[in-house]
């Protein structure tokens, strides 16, 4: 008899932890440059090792080089060292103001493939601290290309 047992590696976060990241990330909408779309993104990454890296998106008048805040808080974690991630949450809106669910674009997406676990990775957007949603990055991003494929 075959046992299909189904392990899930997923940390559970607390409610408390949740709020803190969206907390967090609701700052960084203040610290967003924004000149041009007037779209402030934040963002607040949770590593494994407890830590917490902040990101606002930056904008660029040539466009192509600005930044979201997704792709910030990732790459200030991985200069710090952090190169595992069990959360993030991003908070987004015209004029500083989280009104809707801002989930990652594209390019985001595919950065986290690189750094963390699709079925476990956890992608909370929320518009204030109690009003959130939670998915995995493997939900957002199927049949996604990472590390893996290339081994």
């Amino acid at each position: 008899m075959e046992n299909n047992v189904n392990i899930s590696m997923k940390k559970e976060l607390t409610e408390k932890q949740i709020r803190e990241l969206i907390d967090r990330a609701m700052a960084m909408l203040q610290r967003s440059y924004i000149p041009y779309s007037h779209f402030a993104v934040g963002a607040a990454l949770l590593a494994k090792d407890g830590r917490i890296f902040t990101g606002c998106n930056i904008e660029n008048a040539a466009y192509s080089p600005s930044v979201c805040a997704e792709r910030t808080a990732f790459f200030k974690a991985i200069s710090e060292g952090a190169t595992e991630f069990d959360a993030i949450a991003i908070v987004g809106g015209k004029d500083r103001h989280a009104d809707s669910f801002c989930p990652p674009c594209g390019v985001c997406r595919q950065v986290m493939m690189e750094w963390c676990r699709p079925e476990e990775f956890q992608i909370i957007t929320a518009v204030e601290s109690g009003a959130y949603q939670i998915h995995t990055l493997a939900e957002y991003l199927p049949d996604g290309f990472g590390p893996g494929n290339l081994a």
